[in-house]
Parts: structure tokens; C-alpha cells; sequence
């Protein structure tokens, strides 16, 4: 019963059941992006001419800048690394994915922006847990001081 209370109640969000989970979803949805970018860059050369520029500098430019953030940073979001630093490129590539690109698309157009935008306020708030690279980092700090 003690355990069922403590999975339905946490004292701490930064046990190893919440790390655990939070560590699945970054593996889930970084890779799941990371797929997206990897298919921008495989076709960079075709894409780079007809490629959305809503931040007004260049199709080629806002073509590697969505590919950074759907790789670079979906690889540093998995790893824990500079975690919440590496989710607002994330974040602001599916905000102007869901309120720009396809803004007067229909909700279905634009319903997976949607989700991984939610998902990424969700995952920043909830930040990486404890099997992140950022906590490694953090002990070594520490223990220079």
C-alpha cells in the first residue's frame, strides 16, 4: 500500500521512478523530432529553395535553423545535456511551425506542432531528472567548489 501512496503521491519529483519516466519521454520525443530534422537535412539541397522563411532570412538559413533544432538540439534534449537551453530552439521551431507556417492551416494541419510544442512546455517545466548529463555536470561543479 506504502507503494502504490508513494506513486500516486510523490514527496519528490526527482525520485528514480519520475527520472526514469521523464528520461523515456526525452529519448521518446527527441528522437521523434530528431526524425523530422534528419529528413530536412537528407533533403537540404531541394528543400533550401522552397523552404518557409518566417523569421525573414533566407529559406537556406531558416531551413538550418529548424534542422538545428530538430537535431542538434533533439541530441543534447535525449542526452540531458544543456537540457533546458536545448529545448527552446525546440519549442520555438514548433511555435512558429503551429502559429505561423500553419497558422491558417485547420487544426489537423497543424495538430502535430501542437502536440510536441505542449510536450516541450511540459518537459522544460518538468526539467531532465536525474539521468541527464546536466546532473553529472552539476556534481562535478559542486565538487570543485
Amino acid at each position: 500500500m506504502k507503494t502504490i501512496l508513494r506513486f500516486l503521491f510523490p514527496l519528490k519529483p526527482d525520485n528514480k521512478e519520475y527520472s526514469l519516466f521523464l528520461l523515456v519521454f526525452r529519448i521518446l520525443f527527441g528522437v521523434l523530432l530528431m526524425t523530422h530534422g534528419i529528413q530536412k537535412w537528407m533533403n537540404f539541397s531541394e528543400l533550401s529553395q522552397v523552404f518557409p522563411d518566417p523569421l525573414g532570412v533566407g529559406s537556406p538559413v531558416s531551413l538550418g535553423l529548424a534542422i538545428f533544432g530538430e537535431v542538434a538540439c533533439s541530441i543534447a534534449f535525449i542526452l540531458g545535456a544543456f537540457y533546458r537551453l536545448a529545448v527552446i530552439p525546440m519549442l520555438f521551431t514548433m511555435m512558429i511551425a503551429f502559429f505561423v507556417i500553419h497558422g491558417g492551416d485547420p487544426f489537423a494541419a497543424k495538430e502535430l506542432a501542437f502536440v510536441y510544442m505542449i510536450v516541450y512546455v511540459i518537459l522544460f517545466m518538468a526539467g531532465p531528472g536525474r539521468y541527464a548529463l546536466d546532473r553529472v555536470i552539476a556534481k562535478a561543479v559542486a565538487g570543485k567548489k
